[in-house]
């Protein structure tokens, strides 16, 4: 079970868990907290393109705290739209 948390509040937890590049990539389902379209987008050249999201937790924003890969390349299939993070979220295997 892995579990993510930014301010001291659950924003993801999953059993179900990818873990590529020591990051740990949830279903977009194991997401708790709201969560609101970035217009970044970065570029990995075996992942493919990430899109960012950020989070919303208790009226506070963390932006382009979680990325996802909605059309990766075929090395990184099993991440497809699976979320992950940065910025200050902690991931913790319980």
């Amino acid at each position: 079970m892995a579990t993510a948390t930014w301010n001291g509040t659950v924003i993801a937890r999953s059993d179900d868990t990818v873990v590529v590049e020591g990051n740990h990539y949830f279903p977009r389902e194991a997401l708790t907290a709201e969560t609101r379209d970035s217009a970044d987008t970065s570029v990995c050249p075996w992942k493919g393109t990430a899109s960012y999201l950020d989070l919303v937790v208790d009226g506070e924003v963390n932006p382009g705290a979680a990325w996802y890969y909605p059309d990766p390349k075929p090395a990184a299939a099993e991440i497809k739209d699976r979320v992950a993070f940065w910025r200050g979220v902690t991931v913790t295997d319980d």
